[in-house]
């Protein structure tokens, strides 16, 4: 069943130049992964400093798989070392099946 996650982060104004080629290279790695369908990355207009990641996979359990290489967890440990803090994650199912 198609997944979308939802990532979400908050920026420090002097670090969005930093991190933000990291967030475009886990995009470019994400994209040669089994299961990857699409993603976007929003930006709050109201608090610029609160990021959102829309990812599209074809099932939880490829984006579990994902989540667990090493060259992803290579720049997501960059990317929380930056923002000072842990980037959340939440995996919402299409529709209203249980």
């Amino acid at each position: 069943m198609t997944v979308k996650i939802l990532i979400k982060r908050t920026v420090k104004k002097d670090k969005i130049k930093e991190v933000v080629p990291f967030f475009r290279e886990l995009r470019n790695l994400a994209a040669s992964q089994s299961g990857y369908i699409s993603g976007e990355t929003l930006r709050n207009a109201d608090a610029p400093d609160n990021f959102l990641v829309i990812s599209t996979w074809q099932s939880s359990d490829d984006w579990k798989q994902w989540v667990q290489t090493s060259g992803r967890n290579e720049i997501q440990d960059k990317i929380d070392s930056l923002i000072g803090g842990k980037t959340e994650y939440e995996i919402f199912h299409y529709g209203f099946k249980e």
